[in-house]
């Protein structure tokens, strides 16, 4: 299971011109799925996601988590992360798990998210989607557990 996380200062996901979710400051983390993933790494993601030190300290420093901070959690699907791209010009995608297992994984960590954390918003499985952030610094890190 992969999660490319980044600090925000807001993020938005649109679906067919509407916003669907959204956020303040928190983490916007695209999560790709698979063919080996089960809940356990499902489990073991979001506990790393929630954890996961990249909020500045009053020293400037990395040591404060999204809990910590009481930041936004949005969760997002994305399918082409799980794509194998060491050759050739076009991606394939024989790692990702298959549409329903998928979704079922993702379903399954937004659940264990909501029931962990006070703010989290989600993309859609499968839709078109388009998304709206400011990454503050840039932070990004790819998380594969």
């Amino acid at each position: 299971m992969i999660g490319l996380l980044q600090r925000v200062r807001y993020a938005r996901v649109e679906v067919q011109q509407n916003t669907v979710a959204e956020i303040d400051t928190g983490l916007l983390v695209f999560i790709g799925v698979e063919r080996m993933d089960d809940e356990s790494k499902a489990d073991r993601l979001l506990k790393r996601l929630l954890g996961y030190r990249v909020f500045s300290d009053h020293q400037n420093k990395m040591n404060l988590s999204v809990i910590d901070v009481n930041g936004g959690l949005l969760l997002v699907p994305q399918f082409t992360l799980a794509a194998d791209t060491r050759k050739g010009m076009r991606p394939g995608f024989s790692s990702a798990a298959t549409p329903e297992e998928g979704q079922r994984l993702f379903d399954y960590l937004l659940e264990g998210a909501l029931a962990t954390h006070n703010k989290v918003a989600n993309g859609l499985f499968g839709a078109d989607m388009q998304i709206s952030l400011c990454n503050d610094g840039p932070v990004t890190f790819t998380l594969s557990v």
